[in-house]
């Protein structure tokens, strides 16, 4: 089978585990190349995806963006392109936007761009610590305080850099147990950042302090994930992780339920929900293709306080039998 044809039928299996949220709400994009990560604002009326072009750790200068408008559509493939004009992009993974800034984190430096025009805004420097010989990021995601962080994934080590203070870059936690850091997200509800592990399929939650607690990890004789590489919530508080090996989304509800909503996929990178839209980003790397979906609604925000009964299993007890006639017994 040619791989453009499986590639259109693993996206399109996707698609029918997803479901939609409303027929305009999915699109699929190809001619990406090694694509990484893709964002949306917060009203959902642009979207941007990363593309490595080339291997994840070369300075070749030749990594793009893509931008898209509100419906998918591309309307720009290489909307910023190393090597054009001033543009310094050699391989750009992980996204994230604050205002009218999208930010790229490109090996060493945390790239500012704006959204509207691709000019560069700033290029932040990441020094490296003493026991690394160099940092190479991985993602970047903006907090609801105005605050960036930003994982690297070697180092073990997760940043925090400030906009407002001429982004001032403060390693927040570097700490082995972290065991690769890939994927990061802002807790919605709780305001922790929480990291997924590339190396031990960990899910970690950062307190702003810098302290951790895993959430969840592959037990002894378990091993429900593999290589984690995107995390992100959607409005009602669920989370959504990409294994990027496995090839499977993953959605843990807020009562801390696992359930597999996509799989087969050819290695979905570094998710994100869109929360106006209530859609989910996906980028497939080897696949060089991209598509969005939208995601079930709940059916209100809230959980369920009832207790469940036989009836919601499908069981309808049969009902009492008639009192018999005649006189009552002593």
């Amino acid at each position: 089978m040619p791989f453009v044809s499986l590639c259109g039928r693993l996206l399109l299996f996707s698609i029918l585990l997803f479901g939609f949220a409303s027929p305009g709400g999915a699109a699929q994009i190809t001619g990406l190349e090694s694509p990484n990560s893709f964002v949306g604002d917060q009203l959902g009326s642009d979207y941007f995806i990363s593309n490595i072009n080339g291997e994840p750790e070369d300075r070749d200068n030749n990594g793009f963006i893509t931008k898209l408008d509100s419906t998918g559509k591309v309307t720009s493939l290489k909307f910023i392109q190393g090597g054009v004009g001033n543009i310094l992009l050699h391989a750009p993974k992980g996204l994230a936007l604050m205002g009218q800034t999208l930010y790229v984190a490109d090996l060493d430096q945390l790239k500012g761009f704006d959204k509207t025009t691709g000019k560069l805004l700033v290029a932040v420097s990441f020094p490296a610590a003493s026991s690394q010989k160099s940092v190479s990021l991985r993602d970047v995601t903006a907090g609801p305080t105005g605050l960036l962080y930003a994982s690297d994934q070697v180092a073990n080590s997760i940043y925090r850099i400030d906009p407002a203070a001429d982004h001032r870059v403060d390693l927040l936690i570097h700490d082995d147990r972290l065991a690769g850091p890939s994927g990061i997200a802002v807790h919605p509800k709780t305001g922790h950042l929480i990291a997924v592990s590339w190396d031990k399929g960990k899910i970690l939650d950062i307190s702003p302090e810098g302290e951790f607690t895993e959430l969840e990890s592959n037990g002894f004789f378990t091993g429900r994930f593999q290589n984690l590489s995107g995390v992100d919530f959607d409005r009602w508080g669920n989370m959504y992780l990409s294994d990027f090996t496995k090839g499977k989304i993953w959605r843990m509800t807020r009562d801390h339920r696992f359930h597999v909503i996509a799989e087969y996929l050819l290695a979905p990178a570094d998710i994100s929900i869109d929360r106006a839209n209530n859609l989910i980003l996906v980028p497939y790397h080897y696949a060089h293709a991209a598509e969005m979906n939208g995601l079930e609604t709940p059916s209100d925000g809230k959980p369920k306080v009832e207790k469940r009964t036989l009836a919601d299993y499908g069981f309808i007890p049969p009902p009492p039998k008639a009192a018999t006639e005649g006189p009552a017994k002593k």
